[in-house]
């Protein structure tokens, strides 16, 4: 083994244990935990420089490897479902803004609640679409801040990504929870076209949905304290025109930014795995490095 990748961290499928015995002459940690491992025996982070900009290096006893672009891979293969469910088949009302946040329970904080619990109020008919999950505790938290529990409602699990990817559709706003942003659920809703507000925040990952919206080169989506991101999830609900012309550069962005594009990032990857090599060949110290944009292959 030359390189060694965890994917992992500190989580309940840790194979740390594994890497403090040093199997291998370059190990590095990668995708499964948005933060530092903390270990000596971890030369290397694999991330991209808006999840660890250069001022945060510092705090991480790896050194950063820096894609380009986001640092999630994304396949740009994967198969939507045909068939779009309606909006009764999934509890939503027929009309009125969908607002949606797909986020782990465990993620959401009286904050981000508030503001959303906010929005609903401020725009008539629109409900907030939730992951199933904690549901009792969050009515009873609508509750309280005065909006009714019916505006609540909860997704199950669908039968394949496909129906979960298309039910997606159904959304017109992805809400971004703040201390803990969206990873794989963020890269979900931007490939089936719905376009997600989040709040960058100091952690990478708070910063994981700037990432990613970034990356299919739409900057406007992110903002920088709860006051601009309540205000322009409430823009975009009110403004039925702005919100189609939002999804409608998504839509060409998709396939013609990097985000999405699977093989440029594979060949951005290989790149960060060779460099590491490299200098472990050459009995040189790990270094943090970015990795230089690699042009579209005709």
């Amino acid at each position: 083994i030359d390189i060694l990748i965890d994917l992992a961290g500190h989580t309940a499928y840790t194979g740390l244990n594994t890497f403090a015995w040093r199997p291998a002459p370059v190990q590095a940690t990668w995708l499964g935990f948005p933060g530092t491992t903390g270990a000596p025996f971890i030369d290397y982070l694999i991330a991209d420089s808006t999840v660890i900009p250069p001022d945060h290096h510092e705090f991480y006893s790896e050194r950063v490897a820096a894609l380009p672009h986001c640092y999630l891979p994304n396949d740009r293969a994967r198969e939507i479902s045909v068939r779009t469910p309606t909006r009764a088949e999934e509890g939503l009302p027929e009309k009125g803004v969908v607002f949606c946040g797909f986020n782990a329970s465990f993620k959401l904080t009286p904050r981000i609640f508030d503001v959303w619990m906010r929005l609903l109020q401020q725009v008539e008919g629109s409900v907030l679409w939730l992951r199933d999950g904690a549901a009792e505790n969050l009515k009873n938290e609508a509750v309280k801040r005065g909006v009714s529990p019916d505006r609540l409602i909860f997704a199950g699990r669908t039968n394949s990504i496909g129906d979960h990817l298309a039910r997606n559709k159904l959304a017109d706003l992805f809400l971004d929870t703040q201390n803990y942003n969206a990873h794989t659920t963020a890269c979900d809703a931007l490939w089936a076209g719905v376009p997600i507000i989040s709040c960058i925040g100091s952690s990478f990952a708070s910063r994981v949905g700037a990432s990613a919206l970034r990356a299919i080169e739409m900057p406007e989506l992110v903002t920088h304290s709860l006051e601009e991101y309540e205000a322009l999830a409430l823009k975009l609900a009110r403004d039925p025109a702005l919100l189609a012309a939002t999804k409608t550069k998504l839509a060409k962005n998709r396939l013609t930014t990097p985000l999405f594009d699977t093989e440029r990032f594979t060949r951005h990857l290989e790149a960060a795995y060779k460099t590491m090599y490299t200098r472990a060949r050459r009995s040189e110290p790990p270094v943090s490095f970015s990795v230089k944009t690699l042009p579209l292959k005709n």
